[in-house]
């Protein structure tokens, strides 16, 4: 693959200093009981994510000087910054230039981290991709429990609940995802892989038609219902907790 991740050549161009994107609605304060990053990492720039975060005691200023970009800072901004304009304006009318202009630097300082918005949108999307392969890798390592499917499941609920503005993203621009994904066959069908992995996952040996039917729609219905239901919950942390209860009823999985 060919689109940016984080930078670390010393020397090769000027830092990006952007300033901290906009608020967002998506909830980063609750860390429920796991010590791992989201995708997009902190819009602000402020928390460490997957342990390229700037030791302890040492100041984000420090490594930008020496050219480091930790994820969770230079990137994670530029990426939350075009997702707030793709879904003021939209994806197709969103140019390069403007995102330049909502961080405040140069078009060309820009194009430093990435050379076009489907960069952008690529890098968000392999972010998303790989979160989702790290709960699922675990998920295999673990015993088929009732317990393990809650732990799945509560990963699973809170990468989407992190991950929201992306995942609205890919449902409301398909036909850009399509073309963006059309190089690569594997790509197009990473998603629905990963899905039915995280389905099996949670669908107890042996299991009838029936449970195994429960366990699908316990994942189907974290992201579906994340979606639909965000602006009647009275807060991320209200919808996160009962879409993770309804899915746990579902797969049968014990939560405590």
């Amino acid at each position: 693959m060919d689109e940016p991740t984080h930078v670390t050549a010393v020397g090769a161009a000027p830092p990006l200093e952007v300033g901290p994107a906009r608020s967002r609605s998506r909830d980063r304060s609750r860390a429920r009981g796991q010590s791992r990053s989201s995708g997009l990492g902190s819009a602000r720039g402020e928390s460490p994510a997957r342990g390229e975060s700037p030791a302890r005691g040492e100041s984000p200023a420090r490594h930008r000087a020496r050219g480091e970009f930790p994820r969770g800072g230079t990137r994670e901004r530029i990426q939350a910054i075009a997702l707030e304009l793709f879904a003021e304006q939209g994806y197709e009318k969103t140019s390069l230039r403007e995102i330049a202009e909502r961080l405040g630097v140069t078009k060309a300082a820009l194009y430093y981290h990435f050379k076009s918005k489907e960069d952008i949108v690529r890098s968000f999307v392999e972010d998303y991709r790989a979160e989702l392969e790290q709960v699922i890798a675990w998920g295999a390592s673990q015993p088929r429990t009732p317990g393990t499917r809650a732990e799945i499941l509560r990963r699973y609920s809170g990468i989407v609940s992190e991950q929201l503005a992306v995942i609205r993203f890919m449902e409301q621009n398909q036909a850009a995802m399509h073309s963006l994904m059309s190089d690569s066959g594997a790509r197009k069908k990473m998603f629905r892989d990963q899905f039915m992995s995280l389905s099996d996952l949670i669908t107890p040996p042996g299991a009838a038609l029936a449970d195994r039917i429960r366990a699908t729609m316990a994942v189907v219905s974290i992201g579906m219902a994340s979606l639909l239901f965000q602006r009647e919950a009275a807060s991320p942390e209200e919808l996160h907790d009962v879409v993770l209860k309804v899915a746990c009823d579902l797969a049968d999985a014990g939560t405590s």
